[in-house]
């Protein structure tokens, strides 16, 4: 069910990337795990250099996939809500590190899940359009 139109999509990239990067310190775990405080800040700016790059409205240089992008943040939302687990920071910051990873990865697979790979505007659908022809 592709629900979310990418141009919304971007703007969720652009929002859930902000929010990943500061979480550290909105959550309080900042001081209480390195390996927490980097995932997030690690994760945040790769989550916004990609959609920076993403063929979407709201990229600006077009040279990334959508449907490309999608496969990413499935892949960024899986590691995301396992990886207090994965690298072991669960018990370090408590309920403040492992459950803001946990909803956040959640909601950034499900975003993956329920967009639309296709741009609404014309000539960025054609811009995808040829990419996805070249890649497969």
């Amino acid at each position: 069910m592709r629900v979310i139109p990418t141009r919304m999509h971007g703007v969720m990239d652009y929002v859930i990337g902000i929010l990943l990067v500061a979480s550290p310190w909105i959550f309080g775990f900042a001081n209480e795990s390195s390996t927490a405080k980097w995932t997030f800040v690690i994760v945040g700016v790769l989550l916004l250099a990609t959609s920076l790059m993403t063929n979407y409205e709201l990229g600006l240089m077009h040279v990334v996939p959508m449907h490309m992008h999608l496969w990413a943040d499935a892949i960024a939302g899986i590691f995301l809500a396992l990886s207090p687990w994965i690298l072991g920071y669960a018990n370090d910051t408590g309920t403040n590190g492992w459950l803001p990873a946990l909803v956040i990865g959640i909601v950034e697979l499900g975003t993956a899940g329920m967009s639309d790979p296709w741009p609404a505007r014309g000539d960025v659908r054609d811009r995808e359009r040829g990419m996805v022809r070249h890649t497969s």
